[in-house]
């Protein structure tokens, strides 16, 4: 829709009264003077006259769309000067069709494929309908298309920058252009001290605003003021907008510029700012690159290495001071062992109570370089810490977002694209103990917990049997990722089990020694000859003692001690069943029997201690046989 409150006179007016060259071309201030009745003091040209316009509609054979029309009749022509692009507007006798002069018609053709989109169609086909506007670039052409219109008559504008190889910018009017190039005038000068006007003050006032509003968690408010700043080139207005697109997006990278080498702000932003080279996602010149471009920023050399190095190793603590440190410590505490969701709860709890180190942070960005606590705030959690009043302001507090743990056990069937890739799975989890000592009761000799991490990539990254020396190649020694479940139960999981042949040691009787202790296995694989199914095995031990234990393949049961009615694998594992539909009733007994349950995001998306334990596998005795195959790794 049109909107009839524009004035072409004020805004022209306006731009011609905020005048000033860009800083860097105070040497060239006259190069254009008398250029049309323009001089670098005066970027516009006296209007053209409606008999002047409709003798130009007339030679093209085309009513002009409105905007232009109306832009025309206050200034025949504009100087643009877009850095690297459209430098000058002609006027009404300048104007003529592009006749798509450089062949570029057949080139997007060829790329529309078989069911082009109907931007792409029309894009293919401007060249040939464009009106060309301007008369001084840089290999640039500015072209109106009137077979890309609106309901308002206004055509589509496209820039097109012919040495960028890129595809045109497109702007659905010639307003909008102008508006755009408007923004991009301010922003061009915006180091100039001497280029303050009405526009400029308002802007600065939009972003003290919006910093206001931002910790009072009216974010949305804040971001549309922000953008808006931002296009103007206003200063502080990015590193605001990208604190709230960083937690919209938490796992996306922003920089923040010299905000980096603030001492207020160094410890939230420097390992923020780490945690893309830390990934192994930085390319451009690798750590080096990255650590000059930081010291450059103003930055010690030696604290930026070090901040790499424990972003990098898993060694980094979020820690800032107050009432909101000692939320973010009790939360670390509890997500290190897999309680996400009750960590996230504190995190909530605690967030109206964190205060900013300065104006230029409006929230706490340096909970997402936490190595425990960055994992757990997802795009729907950030939005809640947005939307959450903080730094001694107050109002509304947000609707929750909902746990992400389903209960119990059940998820460990599932196969969604963001799971583990399971195909197969093993867990021990004893009763009463304490996570943190299961690798003396479990592990290898010589096992200690590592520092959190991924659990999916420390089993990837685990040799394998042969690959290391003193270990046999029968032994299955796994890396398990280790934390506590809601009931009390410590557990030791392992996502990438190996074939539960018929050397299965379980692990349960030595875990049990100062409690009960449960050992479940599945191996859902099916052989490559098709001759074997799957195979699941439970077994139940207390004080050294194994209680009841049964293994499932196929419709062959092998069972020991007195199984509850519950656990029965008869009951379990039917006839006829899909292998999922037992193993799904088994989780579920597993779960309302003895209370078991598992972690589904700390497994699958955040970070745990892990451990190697002794082998899952005993030695062949006299008479078996083993096979041990060795097949390349893929990691997902």
């Amino acid at each position: 829709m049109s909107d009839d409150s524009f004035n072409w006179h004020d805004f022209l007016g306006r731009w011609q009264e905020e005048w000033v060259p860009r800083a860097d071309d105070d040497d060239d201030q006259g190069e254009h003077e008398g250029d049309g009745g323009r001089s670098a003091a005066h970027p516009g040209r006296p209007g053209a006259t409606e008999s002047a316009i409709a003798a130009a509609e007339e030679r093209l054979g085309r009513r002009l769309p409105p905007s232009y029309r109306e832009f025309l009749a206050v200034s025949d022509g504009w100087h643009v000067e877009q850095t690297a692009g459209v430098y000058e507007l002609g006027g009404v006798a300048d104007i003529d069709w592009f006749q798509d002069a450089y062949g570029m018609t057949p080139l997007y053709e060829e790329s529309l494929g078989d069911n082009p989109r109907a931007e792409d169609v029309l894009l293919a086909g401007m060249w040939r309908r464009a009106l060309r506007l301007e008369t001084d670039s840089d290999m640039s052409h500015a072209l109106l298309d009137p077979g890309d219109s609106d309901e308002d008559g206004e055509w589509a504008l496209y820039v097109y920058k012919g040495w960028s190889g890129e595809f045109p910018d497109r702007y659905p009017s010639f307003r909008a252009y102008m508006e755009s190039m408007y923004r991009g005038f301010h922003a061009d000068r915006v180091e100039r001290a001497d280029f303050v006007n009405a526009t400029t003050r308002a802007q600065d006032t939009r972003v003290e605003e919006a910093r206001r509003l931002a910790v009072r968690g009216r974010y949305e408010e804040a971001r549309a003021l922000l953008e808006e700043a931002q296009s103007f080139g206003r200063p502080h207005s990015a590193v605001l907008l990208n604190q709230l697109r960083h937690l919209l997006a938490p796992h996306s990278s922003r920089d923040y510029g010299n905000l980096v080498a603030d001492p207020r702000y160094l410890p939230e932003i420097l390992p923020a700012a780490a945690t893309t080279p830390a990934r192994g996602e930085w390319r451009l010149g690798g750590d080096d690159h990255w650590i000059t471009m930081m010291t450059a920023r103003g930055v010690a050399r030696e604290t930026v290495e070090a901040a790499l190095g424990a972003m990098r190793d898993g060694t980094h603590r979020y820690a800032p001071p107050g009432p909101w440190g000692r939320s973010v410590a009790q939360a670390r505490e509890v997500a290190r062992w897999g309680d996400t969701d009750t960590a996230w709860r504190i995190l909530r709890e605690g967030l109206p109570r964190w205060e900013t180190p300065g104006p230029a942070l409006i929230a706490p960005i340096g909970l997402l370089a936490d190595p425990v606590l960055g994992p757990l705030i997802t795009p729907e959690r950030g939005r809640e810490i947005l939307a959450t009043p903080r730094a001694g302001e107050t109002g509304p507090a947000p609707e929750p977002v909902p746990d992400l743990d389903p209960p119990g056990l059940a998820w460990l069937t599932e196969s969604e694209p963001h799971l583990w890739p399971l195909d197969g799975y093993r867990c021990v989890w004893v009763e009463g103990a304490d996570p943190a000592r299961l690798h003396a009761l479990l592990g290898e000799e010589g096992a200690e917990l590592s520092a959190p991490t991924d659990p999916r990539e420390a089993s990837w990254r685990a040799p394998r049997p042969g690959e290391r020396e003193g270990v046999e190649l029968w032994e299955d020694r796994a890396v398990v990722a280790v934390g506590r479940t809601a009931g009390a139960w410590a557990f030791a999981f392992d996502g990438r089990a190996r074939h539960l042949g018929d050397l299965v040691l379980s692990p349960a009787r030595v875990a049990s020694s100062s409690g009960r202790a449960v050992v479940v296995w599945c191996d859902p694989r099916p052989s490559s000859s098709g001759g074997r199914r799957g195979a699941f095995h439970l077994s139940v031990a207390e004080q050294g003692v194994e209680l009841y234990a049964f293994t499932v393949r196929g419709t062959e049961i092998q069972r020991s001690g007195a199984i509850p009615e519950a656990l029965d694998p008869a009951r379990l594992f039917r006839p006829g069943d899909t292998e999922p539909d037992g193993e799904l009733r088994a989780l579920e007994a597993l779960h309302a029997e003895l209370g078991l349950s598992l972690p589904r995001f700390a497994l699958t998306r955040g970070r745990l201690h892990t451990f190697t334990t002794r082998s899952w596998t005993r030695a062949p005795r006299d008479g078996e046989a083993f096979a041990c195959i060795s097949l390349g790794r893929h990691r997902p």
